[in-house]
């Protein structure tokens, strides 16, 4: 699966079309706050001028950032920024937007809010319709997150890959949409936390083999039991750094 929060680089964006280019610029810039909710945008001409684009590019971009719930143009008004509450928060962008700020603890324990509201159910339909291929291959995605040369981000990517196989194995799309939260919250934690030799995380393959333990036995209620305890653990490392961050700045 290809890792969208990580990647979004400045190599990634020079990489990117012109009509690309301005809607990663303008949604950066509204969740940043440099427009902020109920601003007025830059008339086109202004905007095309400064992006160096064509009104066509600017009016696709427009549509794209609409679209996302970010923007909404009346006549004789113009663009204005809509409230955070009509943006569409399970965009990939979106998310990816709120990184390129910093990002807040109260952003990804509301992503934490999501997951546990959604995963633990997962892990349960997993436990009912998991093929023996799925579960052979959480097994090793399990065992993997105990390889001792996990850098930071390998250490997530191996996180995000097993809950998202997860997902797989609960045999119901929806669930895979839910994709781009669960790598923010993921990436979000490792992010701002130690070194996984120094933060806790030693035992996050015994964590999380439990859970697929729970869905080779086809037991329910263990596997969201399971996968809840680990959601909540993550959960706590944010809420820790964070503390951690208030008692240095202090």
């Amino acid at each position: 699966m290809r890792n969208r929060i990580l990647d979004t680089g400045k190599t990634q964006r020079r990489s990117r079309t012109s009509h690309a280019q301005v809607v990663d610029e303008l949604g950066r810039s509204i969740v940043a706050g440099t427009y902020p909710v109920g601003t007025i945008l830059p008339g086109d001409i202004e905007l095309a001028q400064r992006f160096k684009v064509s009104r066509t590019v600017l009016r696709e971009t427009m549509k794209t950032l609409a679209a996302k719930g970010m923007i909404v143009a009346k006549a004789r008004v113009g663009t204005r920024v809509t409230e955070k509450s009509q943006w569409n928060m399970f965009d990939s962008e979106v998310i990816a937007w709120h990184f390129d700020d910093d990002v807040t603890e109260e952003f990804l324990l509301q992503l934490y809010d999501i997951r546990l509201a959604v995963e633990p159910f997962a892990a349960g339909l997993a436990a009912e319709r998991a093929t023996a291929d799925e579960v052979a291959l959480l097994t090793d995605l399990a065992k993997d997150m105990a390889a001792p040369d996990h850098t930071t981000e390998s250490l997530a990517m191996a996180d995000l890959q097993f809950h998202m196989a997860i997902a797989d194995a609960a045999h119901n799309p929806f669930m895979h949409t839910l994709g781009s939260l669960i790598e923010a919250a993921l990436v979000g934690m490792f992010r701002i936390s130690t070194p996984p030799s120094q933060n806790g995380f030693s035992n996050i393959a015994e964590t999380h083999m439990r859970i697929v333990n729970a869905i080779a036995a086809g037991d329910v209620p263990a596997a969201r039991t399971a996968m809840e305890a680990v959601i909540v653990e993550g959960r706590d490392h944010v809420h820790d750094a964070y503390a951690g961050m208030t008692r240095v700045s202090a």
